[in-house]
């Protein structure tokens, strides 16, 4: 196997320091907001977000007075997307069926999916208003139908953002807050003297944000690590540079510390996307951030067959996967862990964050290797039942649940199994014995 690094990120023991030090922030911001409520998440809020209003939700009238600063054209894009999202997440939940069998004569057993009862929906926008990310939770837990649904974002250039508010209005959110980072997903899943805590955290975020849900996770439940954006091309000699240098950029725009790979099988194209990638940072509006996150993260790694090229994504587990190939669809069928793939030239990223209807919060930092994304199913728990409607069926469960449990040594499990045989099948067990086989 021949792979060589064109380009390398920054080493992985430097990553894992910064992501010590943001664990570190967060624990201690975690512990101020368990120990002072409200007043914690106020503090915190004027620190990190400048912000500060006598109630931090927002009132049917706050989010009228918002709604009415959107245009009508952004309000139809807005729906539009929407109307994509809520259409895949319905198929996704239409899929989803309650089951009930009788294997046994007697025996009934099923199972039901039932909404979480609250959940917390984080919609990053500090940096850009990230519109759909509200369709991505909001609506999505509201498909699930979901009775509890609170949506938190930080304030944009000081106010909040009239489009955020109103993706999250229509998406079906009963409290929507004005709050970012730590102290939003802290104050959902902890609970203040004015915010209820929630059952369930989701949404994408920034480092903290996604270590914050890391740290949180078990007094909550979490959809998964969503943290900084990751992107990653797979191309060959089908597609030019431009489309390549593109696609990594418009990733790479997310943040600092945003990770872009190329990933080729052509030396060509590798070099010809680098000096392509130097070309588009000089004119992208972006760049001051782009360009940190192309520098630090950003990777070309050159294979020699599409075989190696596929092992490797693998190893990666990218969150977002664009692949340009003369094969897309065989690495479709073949490729085992990734966020979401993104198959053909005609295809790109931004279609999935936006727009087309699949969800945008996708698993990042390797997650993909055990999860996928947000989807329906996320918001939905599913629940084992079992019933025994006849004497017969009890005895005879009975019986073999008796033997069972005393070859596991416990005497009380089998006492359970075997009252059942006496009252319902008349048969004589001593208290501490196993069911005798017939």
């Amino acid at each position: 196997m021949t792979i060589t690094h064109l380009k390398r990120g920054k080493p992985e023991a430097d990553r894992a320091e910064d992501d010590a030090k943001t664990a570190s922030i967060v624990s201690g911001t975690l512990k101020d907001i368990e120990q002072r409520g409200d007043a914690a998440v106020r503090d915190l809020a004027k620190k990190f977000d400048n912000y500060d209003r006598e109630s931090y939700r927002l009132s049917d009238d706050d989010i009228a007075a918002i709604i009415a600063k959107v245009s009508a054209e952004d309000m139809a894009d807005i729906q539009f997307a929407q109307e994509q999202v809520r259409n895949f997440a319905q198929a996704q939940r239409d899929s989803m069926l309650d089951i009930e069998i009788e294997p046994l004569p007697g025996v009934i057993l099923g199972h039901k999916n039932i909404a979480v009862q609250s959940v917390g929906c984080y919609v990053p926008g500090g940096k850009f208003p990230m519109v759909a990310s509200a369709h991505m939770s909001v609506l999505t837990a509201s498909v699930a139908g979901v009775p509890r649904i609170v949506a938190c974002t930080p304030p944009f250039n000081g106010e909040p953002n009239p489009a955020v508010i109103a993706a999250m209005h229509l998406g079906g959110a009963h409290e929507i807050y004005v709050l970012g980072g730590i102290q939003a997903v802290g104050a959902m899943a902890i609970g203040t003297e004015t915010i209820d805590p929630v059952h369930l955290l989701v949404g994408p975020g920034n480092a903290f944000v996604a270590e914050a849900k890391r740290q949180l996770f078990g007094r909550v439940g979490i959809d998964l690590f969503a943290g900084p954006t990751e992107t990653m091309v797979i191309a060959d000699d089908t597609v030019d540079a431009e489309l390549c240098a593109t696609d990594l950029l418009g990733q790479a725009e997310h943040g600092y510390n945003s990770p872009a790979v190329l990933l080729t099988n052509s030396r060509k194209l590798a070099e010809e996307t680098m000096l392509e990638i130097k070309r588009l940072l000089q004119i992208l509006p972006t760049a001051p951030t782009a360009s940190v996150s192309w520098e630090e993260y950003g990777e070309v790694i050159l294979c020699d067959t599409y075989e190696e090229m596929l092992a490797v994504a693998d190893d990666i587990a990218s969150e977002h996967v664009q692949v340009m190939t003369d094969r897309d669809d065989w690495f479709l069928n073949n490729m085992t862990c990734y966020g979401a793939l993104f198959l053909g030239a005609r295809t790109n990223v931004s279609n999935g964050d936006k727009v087309i209807g699949t969800n945008h919060t996708l698993p990042t930092k390797k997650a993909g290797r055990y999860t996928g994304g947000l989807w329906v199913g996320k918001f939905l728990k599913t629940h084992s039942y079992q019933k025994i409607t006849s004497d017969e069926a009890a005895t005879m469960i009975g019986e073999y649940g008796s033997r069972l449990c005393m070859l596991e040594g416990f005497v009380g499990h089998a006492e359970q199994c075997n009252v059942r045989v006496r009252r319902y099948g008349g048969i004589n067990v001593p208290y501490g014995e196993a069911a005798p086989r017939k």
